[in-house]
This record gives C-alpha cells, structure tokens and sequence, in this order.
C-alpha cells in the first residue's frame, strides 16, 4: 500500500540535549520527545533515518525519563534494565509505586513490604535487646567473641532501623510528589551510605566472631584470652573507619535528579500547571573506573563474610578432627568429624546459618548482564529483605546453641528482673 507522507521532521541530538536512563550498560542517553495528536483514526507509520543507533518508544500521555517504562505502548528494541549487583531499594520498588496513591491503593507487593518491613523492625528490636542483656555480662566478654556479638547486637538494632527508615522514605517520597527537594537531596545522599555501613559492618563483625572461633579451635588451650580481647578492642574501634571509607565515593557521586514535564500546548481544555508533572529520583553517576570500583567493593562487603563463615565452618569441623586424629589414632577420621559436630555443634551452627542465608543475593549479584526488576520483582525483594536477616537473628544464631551465653542471658535477665519494681 503507498504510503502518504504527512510530515517530515529534522532534529540533531547534542550534549546539551537531556537524558534519560535506558539501560544498566548504557546508563544514559539522549533523548526527545515529540507530541503527536492523532485527529483522525487510521493506520499510521514512523520510522527514522539516523547515522547514529537511534531507538523509538510510543508513549501514551507522559514520558518519564525516571521510569521509561511507564506509559509505554509501543517500543524499538529491548529497554530498561538495571544492574543485577548492588540493587536498592529503590531500584526493586520504583516501578511499582504509584504516585498520588494512598498506600491501600498501592499494589499488593507494596503493602506486603511494608508489613514485612515493619515485623523485621520488631524482630530486629526484640532480638538486639535479649542479645545485648546477654553480652554486657561479664561473664560473656571473657573472650573477644562476647564484645564483637555485643557491638553486633546494637548495630543490628541500628541497621534493622535504618532499614525501615530507607522503606518509608522510599515509599512515602514517590507517593508524595511534593516533598520538599531539600529533604528528598538529604535523604538521598545519606540513608543508603549509612545502611550500607550498618549492614556491612555487621556482616564484619559476625566474620570475625567466626574467625577467633576457628583460632580457638587450633590453639586448643594455648588460646590467650587477654589478647583476644585487646584485639577485639582494637578491631572494633578501627572496623568502622575501614567500611566507611568503602562507602565515601556514594557520598560523592549520589545525586538527584530532577525532571519537569512541558505543558500540554495541545489540550485547550487544561491549564499549563494541571499538565505538568515533577519526576524526581536518587540516583548514582560513576564513571566507568568508578563503576568498577563500587562493583569490586560490593563484591568484597558481600563475598567477604561469606567466605570467612564458610572456611571457619570447614575448619571447625574438619581441621579440628584431622588435629584429634593425629593426637588419637585408635579412631577413624569420620569418627574425629562426628565427634567434633558433637562437641562444638553452638560453634559450627551460627557460620552455617550465616552462609546460607547469604546465598541467595550472592547468586543473584553473580548473574551476568542486566536485570528487569518488574519481571523477577518477588525474586529480588526476596533477596533483599533476606540480606538483613543475620541482624535479626544474633540470639537465635549466637546465644541460643550456646550453655554459656544462655546461662548467661538468664542471670543478666533475672538481675534485671529483681531491679524492676513489683
């Protein structure tokens, strides 16, 4: 069928034109947008000549540079993809959050996280209590493992906190379209640094513990106590200093971006003020060397812990039984093993327990290539909300197994039981 041309359009895209983000590899592109009215119902036909890679999207009403997803109904080519590694929050929930919508209105994926999010938050708050009423016994800090699961137990209560925090903004931000730019600049540069750190930091802590675990085990009673504790002393002191300074270059290079949408000049019947709409997000903008940077860091912050909980768990078990069979020969070395899993089963449980629960955002941060959250939105949450259940689980996982921190959880807390008014 010949085709009637009926217009032919000329334009140049330059570095002052703006961007919008397309892909994870090609972070950003430039872009423009054209306002089609359609007065009469028909078959029409576009396309483009460019000597650049050039893309097209229909979109019906806005185009969101933010969410190019969004208001989509016809497109040229595979879009809109984010890195798998060091998804945020924000990364998982922006497309699924509705502006201008009560949080009833909002869909079931919403509402479950934010129920999840606020049981985490009492979990977390019930479990840091009980460990630190455990750990601020004396008789818990005879070794270094007492102060760094005590120094746990109030970062975890901090992360789960943040935790919380980082949700509400999230959500409370996108629903209300008008919070004040200042708050939103804030918020952006400083919550997820900061539950980053906590997080981090408590994935540290829970390495160490493993790590003098697996030193008490090959020093037998040749384990100097005293110098445990100057070392834990000195760790937990330095520690901090050494995770933020992973963590300063998102301070940097955390932005907002900002987006205003032209009037309608079309639609006679509204105002210019009723058709334009403010975008606004946090986003981060590394160069590509900077980008290999945060990917090495977040790999070190995740892996890191994983492997120290597993080689401690590896060698507690086996090191142990092959230091036993040496000294004892009438057994066999799977009897050395069984009986090692008897013995230091409260030692073992806690980096096991650890390294299955960091298995799953491990294997999603090791997918290759891009991931579209919308399409594997349960499978990501998922993951995310998993990555902060060591924090919430330090009495179960620590002080539970143990008779030691057990007996001495019951004194600390029948001690405070007697202080409390009748």
């Amino acid at each position: 069928t010949p085709v009637n041309i009926q217009l032919i359009y000329s334009s140049k895209l330059t570095d002052d034109s703006p961007t919008y983000y397309r892909d994870c590899q090609v972070a950003e592109c430039h872009y423009e947008t054209l306002q089609i009215h359609v007065n009469t119902m028909g078959l029409y036909v576009l396309w483009s000549e460019s000597n650049i890679n050039a893309y097209g999207y229909i979109y019906k009403n806005d185009f969101n540079p933010l969410k190019p997803s969004e208001n989509l109904l016809l497109s040229h080519g595979e879009i809109f993809y984010t890195k798998g590694i060091g998804l945020t929050l924000d990364d998982i929930l922006r497309n699924e959050l509705q502006p201008n919508t009560v949080l009833n209105n909002q869909s079931f994926s919403i509402k479950f996280s934010a129920g999840l999010t606020i049981i985490m938050f009492v979990a977390g708050l019930i479990n840091s209590v009980l460990s630190f009423i455990t750990f601020q016994n004396k008789d818990s800090q005879q070794v270094g493992c007492g102060m760094y699961l005590l120094t746990s137990s109030i970062i975890s209560l901090l992360a789960t906190t943040m935790l919380i925090i980082k949700f509400w903004f999230v959500v409370l931000t996108h629903i209300n379209v008008s919070t004040n730019l200042s708050v939103l600049r804030g918020g952006c540069i400083s919550i997820e640094p900061i539950l980053k750190l906590f997080l981090y930091l408590d994935g540290w802590l829970n390495a160490c513990v493993a790590i003098e675990r697996a030193v008490l085990i090959f020093r037998g009673v040749n384990f100097d106590k005293k110098k445990s504790k100057s070392i834990a002393r000195r760790t937990i002191l330095i520690l901090p200093f050494c995770v933020f300074g992973t963590l300063i270059h998102e301070l940097v290079f955390r932005r907002l971006f900002e987006y205003e949408t032209a009037p309608d000049t079309i639609d006679m019947s509204t105002t210019n003020e009723d058709t334009i709409k403010r975008y606004v997000s946090c986003i981060t903008q590394y160069s590509p060397s900077v980008q290999d940077y945060n990917t090495a860091i977040l790999f070190f912050h995740l892996v890191g812990p994983f492997i120290v909980n597993l080689f401690s768990a590896l060698f507690i078990i086996f090191g142990g039984a092959h230091q036993r069979s040496v000294a004892r020969t009438n057994q066999s070395f799977k009897e050395h093993v069984q009986e090692q899993l008897r013995e230091h089963k409260q030692l073992i449980i806690s980096p096991i327990v650890l390294l299955i629960l960091s298995i799953p955002r491990l294997i999603i941060s090791l997918l290759p290539g891009c991931a579209k959250t919308s399409e594997n939105l349960w499978l990501y949450l998922g993951a995310y909300f998993i990555s902060f259940t060591p924090s919430m689980l330090i009495f179960l996982i620590f002080v539970f197994p143990s008779e030691m921190y057990m007996k001495a959880f019951k004194q600390s807390f029948n001690r405070i039981r007697r202080r409390a008014p009748p």
